[in-house]
């Protein structure tokens, strides 16, 4: 519908000085910013754009547009972090100076990748000598515990016979202790068998990573 002409000019009107008080609001908070220099424009929880000289408190975590006196945008505020942002950028900052560590002494101790190679294949044979150690010990302790079983046949319980002596305390411990001693260099061989792969894969990853430092330093040299 075609408004009427005397009521399309009321509308027109209308519109315009509604658009006038909108101008005059923005100009206004520039204005007041202008008087610190810079003007601050922030968005609330429903959308709605705000200018102010300050922001209020509980719009700090929120991005804020930074304008001059004369409208430019002329910087940006970060969203304050929350705690769990911060400690999350606090560990990735640890992570990235460890890294840069890790890279350092990567590149002032090997010259090449066979030095890494080489000392991986040290530690590797190092270990597999810890391991046969281990087996031997647990052999010996094996052969103790056989021992120490036969001679608690002649005791009671497990000799049944009526005249038996009670097992001596002594041999008792000796059995128990043998018993967990055998448990325990069960565990760390298995532990030890388990390491070796542990040091590959490490050992594997500082190759991959100074070929790639290596890598990088000759696409940069003129």
């Amino acid at each position: 519908m075609t408004p009427v002409p005397h009521l399309r000019d009321k509308w027109i009107v209308s519109a315009a000085a509604s658009l006038v008080l909108a101008c005059a609001g923005l100009t206004q908070a520039a204005a007041d910013g202008s008087k610190g220099g810079v003007v601050y424009r922030w968005v609330d929880s429903n959308g709605v754009v705000h200018y102010g000289d300050r922001v209020p408190p509980q719009y700090a975590q929120k991005e804020t547009t930074v304008l001059n006196d004369q409208g430019v945008v002329v910087g940006e505020l970060s969203a304050e972090k929350t705690p769990a942002q911060l400690a999350e950028a606090a560990r990735e900052q640890q992570q990235l100076q460890q890294q840069k560590q890790r890279d350092a002494f990567l590149l002032t101790t090997y010259s090449s990748v066979q030095d890494i190679e080489q000392l991986r294949d040290e530690r590797i044979g190092q270990l597999k000598g810890q391991l046969v150690a281990s087996e031997q010990y647990i052999a010996s302790l094996h052969e103790r515990l056989l021992a120490l079983q036969a001679r608690a046949m002649l005791f009671k319980p497990y000799n049944p016979e009526p005249g038996a002596r009670r097992l001596p305390d002594d041999l008792a411990e000796q059995l128990v202790r043998t018993l967990n001693e055998m448990r325990v260099q069960h565990t760390a061989l298995t532990a030890k068998d388990q390491q070796e792969a542990v040091i590959r894969a490490q050992f594997q990853a500082d190759i991959d990573r100074y070929r790639q430092l290596r890598s990088s330093d000759s696409s940069q040299s003129p």
